[in-house]
């Protein structure tokens, strides 16, 4: 029997029951793999999808987001409030809590668990937004319209915003950097978005460390302290790995998994996609960390390819993609504007609707599209295909970016 048949039969495992997970899943169904596939969840929910956690189901415009995927039609053995302690590749197997689970083929799929404040656990008041749970627990307190403090100006922050303002609730964002998105984005950029918190009522104080968070106050290095019914903290993630210490999977100094090119790690069998993975990107020379959604969806087909073909198949090279609603505005980005020589504007920050777009040698490289669907559309196809393109018709709102090609 040979190596591949036999990992078949022992069948594929998947660790991380969210969208990555989900989808390597259901991906290997559609193309064809009929051997066993477990999909393991550490929380107790039916696998649901997180943007709605800080838009509808935190408004309670819905009560979950679960994926529509009918696991046991699909014969996927669906293991939920299983959380995986260690991995033991010697003999093809997973610790848990009830029990070694064995693996042909081994699919890591964790996620990004979010960064917290030093000395805030436990505290009351103080809540993340990651989970189909924190999202019920905080959905009564934005009803109850609270004076809310958000920690952190970046994604989240924004978003998380946007919902405690719909919500009526009085509303300030404390950001460390001295402006919004400071990793994320150039300061051409964002500078503009900084007046969007304005214009929706939610105070933005921006270069302010938080020193600590107590019962109904929030505490800044420079001795402020900010009245808070409730606080939420949005300052990022970090792949969720740290279970992995001593197994020999290779990360990152983020602790992301460093995955190859057809998301495979350095232990033979073992995929890594999703959040919890960096990959190295053709495309743009260097390696991404991608923790949004389209990664998440788009990742698992090539896992499930490569996991079907017994080889290198499908190399994985993206044009990252993401998006965010947040102040009444329909954010959009595409590519990675990192080596970027050169950025231009379509249309007025200051109107309702913009885009930025980033060039390198001559090519468009990234796009941020506010209200402009189709500059995003039609620069990421642009990105794609890598075609020259001339930056005086880039700059002209009036001209669509696929008409502005050299």
């Amino acid at each position: 029997m040979s190596e591949q048949t036999e990992q078949n039969q022992r069948g594929v495992v998947i660790v991380g029951a969210g969208m990555a997970g989900v989808q390597t899943a259901v991906a290997l169904r559609e193309q064809g793999f009929t051997g066993p596939v477990t999909l393991l969840g550490a929380e107790p929910h039916q696998p649901y999808d997180r943007p709605p956690l800080s838009k509808a189901v935190l408004l309670g415009k819905a009560e979950d987001s679960a994926f529509d995927v009918d696991f046991e039609g699909l014969d996927i053995d669906l293991r939920l409030g299983v959380e995986v302690t260690g991995l033991r590749p010697a003999v093809h197997e997973l610790d848990t809590e009830t029990g070694p689970v064995p693996y042909g083929i081994l699919v890591l799929a964790t996620g990004a668990a979010p960064l917290t404040i030093p000395g805030t656990e436990g505290v009351p008041g103080v809540h993340l937004l990651r989970t189909l749970d924190d999202a019920a627990r905080l959905r009564p307190v934005l009803a109850a319209s609270p004076r809310a403090v958000v920690v952190g100006a970046g994604w989240i922050g924004a978003e998380f915003a946007t919902a405690a303002r719909e919500a009526g609730c009085e509303v300030t964002v404390v950001e460390a950097a001295d402006r919004v998105l400071a990793g994320a984005l150039p300061a051409e950029v964002t500078e503009p978005m900084a007046r969007w918190y304005q214009e929706a009522g939610a105070e933005l104080i921006t270069g302010a460390k938080v020193a600590g968070i107590e019962e109904g106050r929030v505490l800044l290095a420079d001795g402020r302290a900010l009245p808070a019914g409730a606080v939420v903290v949005g300052i990022g993630a970090r792949p969720a790995t740290g279970w992995l210490d001593g197994t020999g999977v290779e990360r990152g100094p983020d602790g992301s998994i460093t995955a190859d090119a057809y998301l495979r790690t350095s232990l033979p069998g073992v995929y890594a996609v999703g959040d919890c993975a960096s990959f190295p990107s053709g495309r743009y020379g260097t390696r991404l960390l991608v923790h949004h959604w389209d990664n998440a969806l788009q990742g698992p087909r090539a896992v499930a390819a490569n996991i079907l073909a017994g080889e290198p198949a499908q190399v994985y090279d993206p044009v990252p993609y993401f998006w965010s609603e947040q102040f009444g505005r329909f954010v959009q980005y595409a590519g990675h504007h990192g080596g970027a020589d050169t950025l231009l504007l379509r249309g007025d920050p200051a109107g309702p609707t913009w885009s930025a777009c980033w060039l390198q040698g001559g090519t468009l490289v990234a796009v941020l599209a506010v209200g402009r669907p189709r500059d995003l559309a039609q620069g990421r196809r642009l990105i794609e295909t890598g075609v020259p393109v001339d930056p005086a018709k880039v700059s002209d709102p009036g001209t669509p970016l696929k008409s502005a090609t050299v």
